[in-house]
């Protein structure tokens, strides 16, 4: 098949791109930045330069790629600016739909995040309804991927992948990544906020598996929500960090993602255990 995806060189597009091209498909891949287009080429897809927010270009790259597939893997956040995200999955991924609509793109996968349901007891699954009621800043976001997540159902395909916190190469959870600096500073602390975590190559695959997903919500995240009061000595631990401090308490909504329904259709992670992931990534 033709597919565009968005957000090629991005932490989950560079891993992403090679399932892609190694599977037989014809891929164009989007990057903002006009240096990493070697990159994208060098990993057997089609470069394209492309700003989301800019729509005359983003008609112009649909137009001439004529994808059946569209892969919405485009995020903002390189200087934690989670404002530009937010419009980014508003303003951007509206540019992209209208786009594929008009070129006759029948399935999208997106990228979305899975810590951005209600409060409630236990783990959040697909079925929760996004907490609309969040109180500022949690609000933005919220809003932010309720347009995006509305925007993918558009498509007669449309397939939503709510990540878990990313860990791996390209993202903040590395051994010299904003995460780490934050934990030898002891800005992070050992609370009860629980978290699901998902490795960055298990995110890609399931991004490659959704091709053949029904439509829907499908949380990616790994089997083992965990408290901060686990993971974060643990890290820390890893890192040679000093032990962080212990503080009692978390928000309601901070209770971690079931993957039932991504392991129903066959997603398999790599690492199941971020206890696992962590010690690969961390250590090596």
């Amino acid at each position: 098949m033709k597919i565009l995806l968005a957000g090629a060189a991005g932490a989950i597009g560079r891993l992403l791109l090679p399932l892609l091209v190694q599977a037989g498909h014809e891929v164009t891949g989007t990057t903002r930045s006009p240096d990493r287009q070697p990159m994208i080429a060098d990993l057997g897809g089609r470069p394209a330069v492309l700003d989301a927010l800019d729509r005359q270009t983003v008609f112009a790259v649909m137009q001439a790629a004529q994808p059946d597939i569209l892969i919405h893997q485009l995020t903002d956040l390189a200087t934690r600016d989670f404002a530009a995200n937010s419009r980014l999955r508003v303003d951007g991924s509206r540019n992209l739909v209208d786009a594929a609509q008009s070129v006759g793109v029948h399935r999208m996968i997106a990228q979305s995040i899975s810590w951005v349901c209600v409060p409630g007891a236990g783990l959040s699954t697909e079925d929760d309804p996004l907490d609309l009621n969040a109180a500022a800043p949690r609000a933005g976001t919220v809003a932010a991927v309720q347009a995006l997540e509305q925007a993918t159902t558009e498509l007669l395909v449309g397939v939503v992948l709510r990540y878990g916190l990313l860990y791996g190469p390209g993202t903040w959870y590395t051994r010299e990544g904003l995460t780490s600096d934050q934990i030898r500073r002891g800005e992070i602390k050992a609370s009860d906020a629980v978290s699901s975590f998902v490795h960055v190559a298990d995110a890609a695959q399931a991004a490659f598996e959704a091709l053949q997903w029904p439509s829907g919500i499908y949380n990616i995240v790994d089997d083992a929500p965990a408290k901060a009061s686990e993971w974060v000595p643990f890290y820390a631990r890893l890192i040679g960090a000093p032990e962080p401090e212990p503080s009692s308490g978390a928000q309601a909504w901070e209770r971690g993602a079931s993957n039932a329904k991504a392991r129903a259709v066959g997603w398999t992670p790599r690492y199941p255990d971020w206890r696992e992931g962590f010690t690969s990534e961390l250590t090596s």
